[in-house]
């Protein structure tokens, strides 16, 4: 197994289906993408955990979807981490790669040693389909519940879409081929065919009352789906992150008798939208006695991205709803 083999699996995503159960399925191996994310920002680990564990989610949850523009997904809590926010940009053009950010906002001196899942809190999980420019998005919220987030996603498609759905989920820091130490992270998503998804009656019976995969099979999905989680739950740590098993490799030893097709890769990398004309933009509903309350002493207004840590220094003068017209005061 070459270095350049190992490579060309990271920051890739394998669709898959199951044609002997009737499913179809994601697998995610992110390397790159999370060093971009992570490295903008001074995270304690367990805060560095929960980014990576919705990032990888964006990443499987994304290129599930039909999307022409963005996916988000988004938590937000009254714990120490208040909000997680998550963006997936969909390739626009043919050969283009798709494009994750996310960042995270926490009060460090509340951030604790225990696991990651409890500095949340109480709060919601929420998905937004924005499909671009003349739609409205679509967002579905369920609350944080489970254990952990990907438990609050499984919720979500069994609440909000009625389709069973199943993540096998690790990340961590890795010291693999002599580097430093960096994170990286794997996954699979398994989900039942929308067409074989019936009705739903009832209340869930998962915690607090969630609707749960189970739920939502029916008889004739059952044991295809029973089935296909067993062998979910042999995967190990190591094998989902990879690099040292190939994608394809590991569906086949997963998967075999559930006749696995995989199709062609598809590339994800880290991205941001922010630019200087979208500052400007955001900052043109201001009027000038705004914008003066925004100017530093150096004489500047600054801004900076969340997502990807990009500074921007603006001129006041060129800023603001009376830069270029002043509104009419008379209307």
């Amino acid at each position: 197994m070459t270095l350049g083999q190992k490579i060309a699996w990271d920051d890739t995503i394998l669709p898959f289906q199951l044609d002997a159960s009737d499913m179809r399925g994601r697998l995610a191996r992110l390397d790159g993408v999370l060093d971009g994310i992570l490295r903008q920002h001074d995270y304690p680990p367990a805060v560095e955990a929960l980014v990576a564990e919705m990032a990888l989610l964006t990443a499987l949850i994304g290129q599930t979807i039909k999307l022409r523009w963005k996916l988000s997904l988004q938590v937000q809590t009254d714990g120490p981490v208040r909000m997680i926010a998550t963006d997936y940009y969909a390739p626009q053009d043919e050969g283009e790669v798709a494009r994750i950010r996310a960042y995270a906002s926490f009060d460090r001196d509340r951030v604790t040693d225990e696991r990651p899942f409890d500095q949340l809190g109480k709060g919601y999980f929420s998905v937004v389909i924005d499909q671009g420019p003349g739609s409205d998005p679509y967002q579905g919220i369920t609350p944080i519940a489970g254990g952990s987030l990907s438990a609050c996603a499984e919720a979500y498609f069994a609440q909000s879409e009625q389709l069973p759905t199943r993540f096998a989920l690790s990340f961590g820091k890795s010291t693999e081929r002599g580097e430093a130490e960096h994170w990286r992270a794997g996954g699979i998503m398994v989900q039942h065919m929308p067409k074989a998804s019936p009705g739903i009656s009832g209340g869930g019976t998962g915690e607090d009352g969630l609707l749960t995969a189970e739920d939502v099979v029916g008889e004739d999905g059952e044991e295809n789906w029973n089935r296909v989680n067993i062998l979910l739950d042999t995967v190990e740590a190591l094998e989902l992150i990879g690099p040292s098993v190939a994608p394809a490799d590991l569906l086949v030893r997963l998967f075999h008798e559930e006749a696995p097709r995989a199709y062609e890769f598809q590339p994800v990398r880290f991205g941001c939208t922010c630019s200087e004309d979208r500052v400007r933009q955001s900052l043109s509903i201001y009027s000038a006695r705004d914008i003066e309350t925004m100017t530093t002493e150096e004489g500047v207004v600054t801004a900076d991205c969340q997502f990807c840590g990009s500074h921007y220094r603006l001129d006041p003068a060129t800023l603001g709803f009376d830069a270029s017209e002043p509104p009419d005061n008379d209307q």
